[in-house]
């Protein structure tokens, strides 16, 4: 029979795993549940050795399940590295992937212990959560109040260093099988997962390997408490190989595929983190010809400041995340956005890429500043008419969007969302500043035109957040349009395009090129 390790997140100890190790115990396994040292001195070595040492303890012909939750999957791999010949499996509960070099503070989603260990001098350790604040360390679905009581009474201070210093890997366990349980009351589900293995960045690619298996629990993020019984039925199904392994297309990511559409390379200009795509010299937009729809009779280019050299309207392209700081390549190089800046070139507008900086859940602030800095660069830029601005966000950085529609300014004549997440998920402990849904609800001044493409085949989870945003801005009255993608999924333009998602693209564009040729 199988031989459990396990060890919890972040102020919990080995008392939490109780009722899971029971029932374990009654299957006829081992279970060791670990408390991991708590003295403010300790970091990620300290706690990677107290598993080395419960690892070395234990009959040296039995192989471990090692089981990390949270934040405890840094010293559960840090483990494994440290004896991988007498690992069987690493399981993932609710917990991220860290590399080599990555600390636990970047998925830890509450915004307070940032600015506390951000904090000149030592801060000390961080304080365990009371009963309500649990929540914002992730879905606290399934649990009752004597469950939340529990965990406070029972939780001790998280060294710091803990959280701040990097989790060291030298790649010995790489071939170690592993299994990622995924607590769907969070959002994550393993359909989620696929679509990310099926369009993000290559490295995720590695979760489609057939030594790597997925399982679901309908529960928040600590199932131990939740549901110790599924739980510890998944664990033993996990120990036996079982679990849904991805099926995604053997080729590589469709990351890198070419952009779907014809776009012909333009001069590019790099200003900071933002990249300028030209239109070619002497022409204007289809709009300020009078080819596109939504032209305006009578309107020339000189009318509307647009001209043989500028100055010319300008699309800002913000890219979905969070993305890895080392993606290569990185999205403002990748065919993707290159494609949708370039096509927007060809068709008489500026075509801008932002290369912000949301490389976790953590990062929204820092990101939302990286796109305001970007539209200043755009706008002081003398080739642009700084008077007709679109902005065009994706996917994850949908939740940027907030601040536009908070307090639109009168240059932005289009807000453009292709498969955006439109509210928090659950467990995301984002500030309630970026939330799309309240600030359509409370704008201050008039809403400029949302051009919103949804895929038919989106994530159930993102889907709602998508159908929270149009009931939205169907009570206030929001000019939004519409444009769907039948038989899309998340990042349709990579993934097996079709004539369905070229002509969303198509009609995406010119409908945004139009709205920027308007006069208000």
């Amino acid at each position: 029979m199988s031989v459990f390790i396990l060890v919890s997140g972040p102020f919990t100890d080995g008392r939490i795993w109780s009722e899971v190790v029971g029932r374990l115990r009654e299957a006829g396994a081992q279970a060791h549940p670990v408390s991991l040292t708590t003295q403010p001195e300790a970091d990620p070595e300290t706690h990677v050795e107290d598993v080395v040492r419960l690892i070395d303890s234990l009959d040296p012909t039995e192989e471990v399940v090692l089981v990390g939750h949270d934040y405890a999957i840094h010293p559960v791999l840090g483990a494994a590295d440290r004896r991988p010949e007498r690992v069987a499996r690493v399981v993932h509960l609710d917990a991220g992937m860290p590399q080599d070099g990555d600390t636990a503070l970047a998925l830890v989603p509450d915004p307070s212990v940032h600015e506390l260990l951000r904090a000149d001098g030592d801060p000390g350790p961080v304080p365990p959560p009371e009963p309500a604040r649990w929540q914002r360390w992730g879905s606290t679905e399934g649990l009752s109040a004597r469950h939340l009581e529990l965990l406070s009474r029972l939780a001790a201070p998280q060294p710091a260093r803990t959280l701040t210093r990097p989790l060291r890997l030298t790649g010995a366990a790489a071939a170690v099988p592993t299994t990622g349980i995924l607590c769907t009351a969070g959002g994550t589900t393993v359909e989620l997962v696929e679509a990310l293995v099926r369009t993000g960045p290559p490295h995720l690619r590695k979760l489609a390997d057939p030594r790597v298996g997925f399982f679901e629990l309908a529960t928040g993020h600590w199932p131990m408490l939740s549901c110790p019984d599924e739980l510890a039925g998944v664990l033993l199904r996990a120990a036996a190989d079982e679990g849904r392994r991805l099926t995604v297309p053997e080729e590589e990511s469709s990351y890198g595929r070419p952009f779907l559409l014809d776009a012909p390379e333009r001069p590019r200009v790099r200003n900071g983190r933002v990249d300028l795509h030209l239109p070619e010299t002497g022409t204007g937009t289809e709009a300020e010809t009078g080819e596109g729809e939504g032209a305006d009779e009578g309107e020339g280019a000189g009318e509307r400041g647009g001209g043989a050299r500028g100055p010319w309207p300008a699309v800002l392209f913000v890219h979905g995340g969070p993305v890895p700081a080392d993606l290569v390549p990185a999205p403002r190089d990748s065919p993707f956005y290159l494609g949708y800046a370039r096509y927007t070139a060809s068709l008489g507008a500026v075509g801008a890429v932002v290369e912000h900086r949301l490389h976790g859940i953590t990062d929204y602030a820092r990101a939302a500043d990286d796109v305001a800095e970007a539209v200043e660069l755009l706008r002081a830029d003398p080739r642009v008419d700084a008077g007709r601005i679109a902005l065009w966000v994706f996917s994850g950085a949908g939740l940027l969007a907030a601040d536009w529609l908070a307090a639109p300014p009168p240059w932005l004549r289009c807000l453009a969302l292709t498969y955006p997440i439109l509210a928090p998920l659950p467990g995301w402990g984002v500030d309630p500043r970026f939330g799309p849904v309240g600030a359509l609800r409370t704008a201050a001044g008039a809403l400029p035109p949302v051009v919103l493409t949804r895929a038919g085949l989106e994530t159930p989870q993102i889907a709602a957040t998508v159908r929270e945003f149009v009931t939205a801005a169907t009570e206030t009255k929001a000019p939004v349009e519409i444009i769907d993608v039948p038989h899309g999924r998340h990042g349709f333009e990579s993934d097996e395009p079709t004539d369905e998602s070229r002509e969303a693209v198509v009609r995406a564009v010119r409908t945004v090129l139009a709205q920027l040729e308007r006069l208000w």
